[in-house]
């Protein structure tokens, strides 16, 4: 292979490694953007529900914003089910 094939390859490969770059920056902005758009509420939860919700999302491997984020979630799918 001539030098000039081996150096228009090279230039062939950082033009697809430059826009797989791009297209990861795009998806990663786009998931900060989609993170963005949660709202945050204020709650008020008795020290005992909150320590029964700790140990459930440490069960489950979630923050308890993540546990109370996929209880309110999994009631709004039952509740939308069962109309």
């Amino acid at each position: 292979m001539e030098p000039e094939e081996k150096e228009l390859q090279l230039k062939e490969r950082l033009i697809r490694i430059h826009e797989m770059e791009e297209e990861i920056a795009a998806k990663e902005k786009a998931l900060k953007d989609k993170e963005k758009e949660k709202k945050q509420i204020l709650l008020r939860l008795s020290s005992s529900l909150w320590s029964d919700l700790a140990s459930w999302a440490d069960e489950d491997f979630r923050s308890i914003n993540g546990q109370i984020e996929f209880l309110l979630a999994e009631a709004v799918r039952k509740h939308k089910g069962g109309k």
